[in-house]
């Protein structure tokens, strides 16, 4: 992954971390990694346990960012919080995996889609 792409997704993630904490979630882990792959941010939402995925794109030319959320991606994404939660020990009644997506804009503030249980 180039630095520029890197700088793009750093930035996404920071983003959608702070729309979901304003929308009331408590962020667990950022960027947690195994040899797997990684998540980018595990939140709890009341006594919901919530794997979020972040897509940042430039623009949506090729689609909405949602829409890089392959069902190949899904069955890895759900994996990982499999691996999370034998890692950590932590464990919620509810699961959820959410998608939030990113549009950062020429002027003002990124446009932000919180796309709660989305698979």
């Amino acid at each position: 992954m180039t630095t520029e792409r890197q700088a793009v997704g750093a930035y996404g993630e920071r983003v959608a971390a702070r729309y979901l904490q304003d929308a009331g979630l408590v962020v667990l882990y950022r960027n947690w990694r195994c040899p797997d792959g990684e998540l980018d941010l595990v939140l709890r939402d009341g006594d919901v346990l919530v794997f979020c995925e972040v897509k940042t794109r430039r623009s949506d030319l090729y689609g909405t960012p949602a829409e890089a959320v392959t069902p190949e991606k899904v069955h890895r994404l759900r994996h990982l919080a499999n691996r999370w939660l034998e890692e950590t020990g932590l464990h919620a009644r509810t699961l959820r995996f959410d998608v939030v997506e990113v549009l950062p804009q020429p002027r003002g503030a990124s446009r932000v889609r919180h796309l709660p249980a989305a698979f």
